[in-house]
């Protein structure tokens, strides 16, 4: 059952506008960012407590899926990745399939081996992650049975 709560659209229109469009349509249309794959990432406000959407590249392996808090390389993480290190229970849209995960983050092997899975859908990772001087953090999500 995806997490509830009171859906809180994002303030910068064009997240919120690719979210409802993904939605709307099962994932047929706003599914993709600059030709690449989205899923739709549902965390909860670690102080606001309400639902968040955020679309975010499709990094799968199995029944597995990972997502990178790259923020395109910016000095901060963004706001879903404080969400998920609040609350690691999170809901994923793929398609029309929404189902639960556990997060964690990754690192040393898992990290590695995960980011190579990452750069091959997205090549721009290792770019972002040149121009920055945190470690990008990468979750991978685990399905909840």
């Amino acid at each position: 059952m995806p997490i509830d709560g009171e859906y809180e659209p994002s303030p910068w229109e064009p997240i919120a506008d690719q979210v409802k469009l993904y939605e709307e349509t099962g994932g047929r249309a706003g599914a993709e960012l600059q030709g690449v794959p989205v899923i739709i990432l549902w965390t909860k406000g670690r102080n606001s407590g309400r639902v968040r959407k955020t679309p975010l590249m499709r990094i799968k392996d199995g029944d597995r899926y990972a997502v990178v808090a790259s923020m395109g390389g910016a000095p901060q993480n963004p706001v879903w990745y404080h969400n998920i290190a609040s609350d690691p229970h999170v809901s994923l849209q793929d398609g029309e399939e929404l189902r639960d995960y556990t997060a964690h983050e990754t690192s040393g092997d898992e990290k590695k081996e995960w980011w190579s899975k990452a750069t091959a859908v997205w090549p721009d990772y290792d770019n972002y992650q040149a121009k920055t001087d945190r470690q990008i953090p990468l979750f991978v999500l685990e399905p909840v049975s």
